[in-house]
């Protein structure tokens, strides 16, 4: 595979996935004279004495400490470890991987004063497949997400713990087990690795990538709920959104009719049943908002991956003239904001389907197109009774999670940094509720594909009379998992569903059927 080349100018969320699951890495030539100046520009700051934040100071609160030249190393080095008091689970190894690739990206910019070895190691640590050992709690979102990058840089120094080859083990040996030496930091070095937004990116550009799959995924899965519920597509024509031309209302209804074309499952005009619930009539609205979260996220975290985002940042002009400016681009608002919005708009995905779950389980609802609960046998059998429950369950943990991270702050540093933006967990908040989702999605696949199959016995058609898109989803469903003709333990079922909907088989395959890639 094509290593990577880290400019920091042009990393965008897929390449970050791509890195996250394995594609290696390598530094850009183009990017060392402009790091060299930085760099330079610090050992002269030093040399000369000026007083500059982080380098000749201490930090936070004690920003007026002076910090004598014969100390600068080691003011770097309690930094790292002073700061690394993460708590919680460990982040997956695909997260850390993602953290790694951004904080290298903003430093291989040149405005952060840290050395070209700096992020050679790191990226020799991506390609060796070391891993730091980082708690996923800790961080503020300002100053950046100082405690995990603090962990990641205790493994640059040779301390902390890593993962290589899935064992756990101290730093250092896993730096020498991958044939790698520690870097003893320099001036300002171990501020420029913990002064950043790494941790919420690269998370943010993992979540992002699976948030596209899940919208698009659940947009076919409620079409095979319309099937299953002898439901109308009508509510779908173009001429009705271009009217209310919201370009991803626009596009989902696109979507959905191309998904539905040619199925014979669908209702005909009925002047006794004219027409839908809204979770199937306002797929396109509200399905279609929910794209417009992601693609929010996805445009905020693509400009984020190639910012300087610590602190002081250090400009050096053509002249040579060195202006260190201490400012606020480690501030991981804008993430926090985004994070949050696409937090809400994946928790209406889920209530969307949700509803629908109930829907398809109740034959009051339906008007009695499909059995209660989907088994033939109520009362006996409970049938998919309880599927629902768990759909119900998640969706409304999924409210709780919602409430926005950016929306709380908390004084820290003896009020010095006195507005956080709690990014951090915003994006592990957003995590949450779309694993809950991608439930949620894969219980109403599998409710639906249930209710498709008694459809086809009571209208004596088979799957094939399915639409172009949701014929493949049936089908990739049905490899899994089969029609339920009596009660079985579900769980083992319900998380075979779930794999369909979060590892992307439905939207690859649809879109291929569709011709949309």
């Amino acid at each position: 595979m094509e290593s990577l080349l880290i400019s920091g100018d042009q990393l965008k969320v897929d390449d970050v996935v791509a890195v996250a699951f394995g594609r290696p890495v390598a530094l850009d030539p183009a990017v060392l004279p402009g790091m060299e100046r930085s760099r330079a520009a610090v050992e002269r700051l030093v040399a000369e004495g000026r007083v500059v934040y982080g380098i000749t100071t201490g930090f936070g609160r004690f920003k007026d400490r002076l910090i004598s030249p014969d100390e600068v190393r080691q003011l770097q080095l309690n930094l790292v470890r002073s700061h690394a008091v993460g708590v919680g689970p460990d982040l997956p190894e695909t997260a850390v991987r993602a953290m790694m690739l951004a904080r290298a990206n903003t430093l291989a910019l040149g405005y952060s004063g840290a050395r070209p070895a700096i992020v050679r190691l790191l990226l020799d640590m991506l390609n060796a497949g070391l891993t730091p050992r980082i708690p996923a709690q800790g961080s503020l979102g300002a100053s950046g997400d100082l405690a995990p990058l603090a962990h990641l840089a205790l493994v640059v120094i040779g301390e902390g713990e890593a993962r290589l080859n899935g064992r756990l083990m101290p730093g250092g040996e896993a730096l020498a087990a991958a044939g790698l030496r520690p870097i003893a930091l320099e001036a300002k070095e171990g501020l420029a690795l913990l002064n950043g937004t790494a941790q919420m990116v690269g998370m943010g550009a993992l979540l992002v990538r699976r948030a596209v799959n899940l919208a698009l995924t659940a947009d076919v899965v409620a079409c095979l709920s319309l099937e299953a519920l002898h439901g109308t597509d009508r509510a779908y024509d173009a001429r009705v959104h271009a009217l209310r031309p919201h370009p991803r209302q626009i596009n989902c209804a696109d979507f959905l009719r191309r998904g539905l074309a040619g199925s014979r499952f669908l209702r005909a005009d009925d002047p006794n049943n004219v027409q839908d619930a809204y979770t199937l009539r306002c797929v396109p609205q509200v399905h279609g908002a929910v794209r417009d979260s992601i693609a929010y996220a996805q445009w905020v975290i693509d400009i984020e991956l190639n910012t300087v985002n610590d602190n002081p940042i250090i400009f050096v002009d053509e002249a040579g003239t060195i202006d260190v400016i201490s400012a606020g681009n480690f501030h991981g608002e804008p993430v926090a904001l985004a994070m949050d919005y696409a937090a809400l708009g994946l928790t209406e995905l889920g209530n969307m389907s949700e509803r629908r779950c109930a829907r398809l389980v109740d034959a009051d609802s339906n008007g009695g197109v499909l059995p209660m609960f989907l088994t033939e046998q109520g009362g006996l059998q409970s049938g998919l009774m309880m599927a629902h429950y768990s759909a119900a369950a998640l969706a409304s943990e999924n409210k709780v999670l919602a409430h926005p991270s950016s929306a709380d702050t908390i004084p820290t540093s003896a009020n010095v940094e006195d507005h956080v933006s709690m990014g951090a967990a915003a994006v592990r908040h957003a995590g949450q509720i779309l694993e809950h989702v991608e439930t949620i999605v894969g219980i109403e696949l599998l409710l639906a594909a249930q209710g498709v199959d008694f459809r086809c016995r009571a209208m004596g058609l088979t799957p094939a009379a399915l639409g172009e898109g949701t014929a493949v989803a049936y089908r990739l469903l049905r490899e899994q998992v089969p029609f339920l003709a009596e009660d079985v333990a579900l769980y083992p079922l319900i998380e075979a569903a779930r794999r369909v909907v979060a590892e992307g088989v439905i939207k690859e395959a649809v879109e291929k059927r569709l011709n949309l890639t």
